[in-house]
């Protein structure tokens, strides 16, 4: 062999060899998970009030010390509203996570998949602060989320509270004779919107449960106005566009409560839209006829509703509640967003910037 070949072979080889070091680095790069995508709305600006708890999500891991997880499938197999999934304490629902565009430093990601699991066909995430962390009147209570993969009916993610005390003499508080607050219900057949409702009791009942003993007031926020819409939400427009601003799903958000000791006001990036009192009369006649109407404010469209306290037993706003974060699949249309669609595309991510819990700098 001449030189002359034996160089030419030489070179195809450094040649070949460096075509597949370029295939193999291809390969590397396209295997990588790319890292979801938000536009960046701005975070609620600090709050001048005394910062009492908190949870950023900076950790390798779910802080223990803070929260609890809620696994199986709760009241009567089914969440107690018609849902389809087994909560899990995996890492495939829960975990942390780090480089969210949008987010501080790390989130919290909280996701529905549909998978085979203890005889169900859905898993999902769900953690609490019960016996840990509980707020009552005198607080300012917000997360800061991204339900990006909320985008088809039948998913959901709420940020909300239950009692974490108990009356006197008591072993038990039943619902909804213990109240319960959402502050965050956004769920996927209703893109363009998020629901803040009160819950509660119309008698005591002894602290026993019937059907009839359930009300709440509920006020939607809209995206798009950044206010009460002037008509109800139906279902409908989903999945939202990709790029459509007024979806929930589009970005990240803060959710707040602003608790005070005679009411509660709900707001969404600043925005308040929704205001609960617990009384009778503040926002009608006295005799209780009216409980809720829309005002129209300077600062634009605002649900006010009314008369929450309705026995002597047990005033449940006038007592702490915990947190929860929840996922869920809708098995029902008894469930708020409604029954799963077959077109339903899963996994479905909710991305969880911060929980924050402030003193309110005025209780006024």
């Amino acid at each position: 062999m001449s030189e002359l070949q034996d160089h030419k072979i030489k070179r195809s080889e450094k040649v070949s060899l460096a075509l597949l070091f370029l295939f193999a680095l291809l390969l590397l790069q396209c295997s990588k998970k790319e890292e979801p995508e938000a536009v960046d709305v701005p975070a609620k600006p600090d709050y001048e009030g005394e910062l009492v708890w908190s949870d950023e999500f900076n950790t390798d891991s779910l802080d223990l010390s803070k929260w609890n997880y809620e696994t199986g499938t709760g009241v009567n197999g089914d969440w107690g509203t018609g849902q389809l999934d087994v909560a899990t304490d995996r890492e495939e629902n829960v975990k942390i996570e780090s480089g969210v565009t949008g987010a501080d430093k790390g989130c919290l990601v909280i996701t529905t998949r549909k998978e085979k699991f203890i005889g169900r066909n859905y898993t999902s995430g769900r953690i609490n602060t019960k016996n840990k962390a509980s707020w009552g009147p005198g607080h300012r209570i917000v997360v800061r989320a991204w339900p990006q993969g909320v985008q088809f009916k039948g998913q959901g993610f709420a940020f909300w509270m239950m009692p974490d005390e108990l009356p006197s003499g008591e072993s038990h508080l039943m619902w909804p004779q213990g109240g319960e607050v959402d502050v965050m219900e956004y769920v996927g057949s209703i893109p363009n919107a998020n629901l803040a409702s009160v819950h509660y009791a119309w008698s005591w009942e002894n602290n026993q449960y019937q059907d009839w003993n359930h009300n709440h007031q509920g006020g939607y926020y809209s995206y798009e106005s950044e206010e009460v819409p002037v008509s109800k939400p139906t279902y409908g427009n989903y999945p939202p566009d990709e790029n459509d601003p007024y979806a929930g799903s589009f970005g990240f958000h803060t959710y707040g409560l602003d608790w005070y000791e005679d009411r509660m006001e709900f707001f969404v990036d600043d925005h308040i839209y929704h205001i609960h009192y617990f009384e009778d009369g503040h926002i009608s006649a006295d005799d209780g006829e009216i409980k809720s109407r829309v005002d129209v404010t300077a600062d634009g469209r605002i649900y006010k509703s009314e008369f929450s306290h309705h026995f002597e037993e047990w005033k449940p706003f006038e007592h702490k509640f915990f947190v929860i974060l929840s996922a869920g699949v809708g098995g029902a249309d008894r469930t708020y967003g409604g029954a799963i669609v077959p077109e339903a595309e899963f996994p479905c991510p909710v991305y969880i910037d911060w929980v924050r819990v402030y003193k309110l700098k005025n209780n006024d």
